[in-house]
């Protein structure tokens, strides 16, 4: 999913874990029991309306339309797995 949306890439460290390294290192546990709190990652668009239509293409699914908030405007969208992440624009 975030390949086709976004464009990552990943390594693979085992059957539960991917790391990506996009300007921002990060990872995603695909193991509940190893990640039971859910913070709510925002990410950065310079295009809101593409990015988007990227996320659905992809096969994410709008939690939240885009809207305005002190700062920009952004939307929230649930990745394949049930994951929900944020994206804004000025």
């Amino acid at each position: 999913f975030y390949s086709s949306a976004f464009a990552w890439s990943f390594t693979d460290y085992g059957p539960t874990y991917s790391a990506f390294a996009e300007g921002l290192d990060g990872g995603f546990q695909a193991d509940a029991a190893e990640a039971p709190s859910k913070p709510l990652p925002v990410l950065y668009s310079r295009d809101l309306e593409a990015t988007l239509e990227a996320v659905e293409n992809a096969g994410g699914t709008v939690v939240k339309p885009i809207f305005a908030f002190p700062g920009g405007r952004r939307f929230h969208f649930a990745d394949p797995a049930g994951n929900e992440m944020a994206v804004w624009s000025e």
